[in-house]
C-alpha cells in the first residue's frame, strides 16, 4: 500500500535561480534554496519515490490536467520572465501510472481531470524551480498537476487533492506532495517596480500582515479556521493561481479535519511584491 509521507507549500520564484548566478541577486535566496533541499532530505528519509507538484504556473481554462509523461527532458525559457529563466536544462523520470490513477479517481469524484503523456507538453517553472534544488538531494519521479485554475472553485480542487491521496494509497508509491505557489501575490506595477526595489519588497503592507497571520495559524495547526477564509484570502490578497495548489494540498490532508502544526523551514520573504516561504505540513 502506498503512502503520502510528506507535504509542503513551496516557493518557486525565479530569483532562486538568479541567486546562483552572477549579479545583484547572487546569494540572496540561499535560505529558500536551503529550504527546498531540506524538504527533499526529509522526503528521502521517509522513503519518498515520487513527488506530486501542484503547479500554479500551469494555467487551466477548462477541466483539470496532469502531466503524467514517463520522462521529462528539455531546455526551458520562461515566456513570462525570459530575462530571469532561460535555457534551463532538466531531465526527470515521470510516473504515468500514478498520474493516470489520480485523473481517473478525480473524474469519478466529479472533478473532470485528464492525464497527458506528451513529450511536447513542457513542465512549467512552478515545477522546474523546486525540482532544480530538490533533485540535488533526492532523485524522485515527478508528476505535475496544473493549479492556476481560472474557472474552477476550491471545492473542485479539494476533490483533486482527495484523489491524489486515494491514488497514492492504492499504489505502491511513497509520495511527497508539493503546493507550488506564493502566499499573497500582488506583483508590483511595472512603473513602480524599480522605485520600490521591487525584487526584495512587498507591494502591500496589508498583504504582508495577512501572510504573517496565516503562517501563525499554520504553525498552530488552526487549519479549519484558515479554510473558512481561504476564498477571501485568495481574492483580496491576490493568491497565486487563486491558491488552488493550497486547496489541493488540504484536500489530500483531510481538509478541515487536518490539525497538525506546520513547520516553517524558510522564513517569510518578499519577492517582486509577493509573499514567499517554504512550509512543511506533516502528514497524519
Amino acid at each position: 500500500m502506498g503512502e503520502l509521507v510528506l507535504a509542503a507549500k513551496m516557493t518557486h520564484v525565479p530569483t532562486l535561480l538568479m541567486s546562483e548566478q552572477e549579479g545583484p541577486v547572487k546569494g540572496k535566496r540561499q535560505p529558500a534554496i536551503d529550504g527546498h533541499r531540506e524538504i527533499a532530505r526529509r522526503a528521502r528519509e521517509l522513503g519518498a519515490t515520487t513527488v506530486v507538484i501542484c503547479d500554479t504556473h500551469w494555467v487551466l481554462n477548462a477541466g483539470f490536467h496532469i502531466n503524467a509523461n514517463d520522462k521529462f527532458e528539455g531546455l526551458f525559457t520562461s515566456n513570462e520572465f525570459p530575462q530571469f529563466i532561460q535555457n534551463l536544462e532538466y531531465s526527470y523520470k515521470g510516473n504515468p501510472e500514478l498520474g493516470d490513477a489520480i485523473a481517473r479517481i478525480a473524474s469519478e469524484k466529479g472533478a473532470y481531470t485528464l492525464a497527458h503523456h506528451l513529450d511536447s507538453l513542457e513542465l512549467e517553472y512552478g515545477t522546474l524551480v523546486p525540482m532544480r534544488f530538490m533533485s540535488r538531494e533526492h532523485g524522485m519521479k515527478v508528476i505535475s498537476i496544473g493549479a492556476w485554475c481560472t474557472v474552477h472553485d476550491h471545492d473542485e480542487s479539494r476533490i483533486v487533492g482527495e484523489a491524489i491521496r486515494q491514488a497514492i494509497e492504492e499504489s505502491d508509491e511513497k509520495v511527497l506532495l508539493v503546493a507550488s505557489g506564493s502566499l499573497s501575490h500582488k506583483i508590483w506595477a511595472n512603473k513602480d517596480y524599480a522605485a520600490n526595489n521591487g525584487t526584495f519588497t512587498i507591494s502591500s503592507e496589508f498583504n504582508r500582515q495577512m501572510d504573517l497571520h496565516v503562517l501563525e495559524m499554520w504553525k498552530r495547526g488552526d487549519h479549519a479556521t484558515f479554510l473558512k477564509m481561504l476564498g477571501d484570502y485568495a481574492n483580496f490578497c491576490c493568491g497565486e493561481g487563486s491558491m488552488h495548489d493550497t486547496a489541493m494540498l488540504y484536500g489530500a490532508l483531510g481538509w478541515d479535519t487536518y490539525d497538525a502544526p506546520c513547520e516553517v523551514v524558510t522564513e517569510y520573504f518578499p519577492s517582486s511584491g509577493t509573499g514567499q516561504t517554504n512550509v512543511i505540513f506533516p502528514v497524519r
